[in-house]
């Protein structure tokens, strides 16, 4: 399934990587490895941030996408469930609608 991967670089480590011109190779290393579907790097909150669109196939893979941007960046990640509209179609909010309305 498609996740919303989020992630928040605090300032350090990122500062003293980024100083020691080791920081792009480490983000190089953890894109290549969780090969997203779509990358983006912004403002988050006032913090340095990266936006992820990742394929999990199990919650097993979660590790797989996480624990780089921890260890190396002491960042901290969330993860969002994404629906396309063909999935929403899926849900049967009509007879959710019926049922719990």
């Amino acid at each position: 399934m498609k996740m919303l991967l989020t992630v928040e670089f605090p300032p350090e480590p990122f500062n003293s990587l980024l100083r020691s011109g080791k920081v792009g190779g480490i983000i190089g290393r953890i894109l290549e490895e969780s090969k997203p579907e779509t990358a983006y790097f912004t403002e988050h909150e006032g913090k340095r941030g990266g936006i992820f669109i990742v394929n999990v196939h199990s919650p097993s893979d979660i590790p797989a996408f996480a624990e780089p941007f921890y260890l190396n960046f002491q960042a901290n990640c969330t993860f969002r469930i994404l629906m396309t509209p063909e999935d929403l179609q899926k849900a049967g909010l009509e007879e959710l609608g019926k049922k719990w309305g």
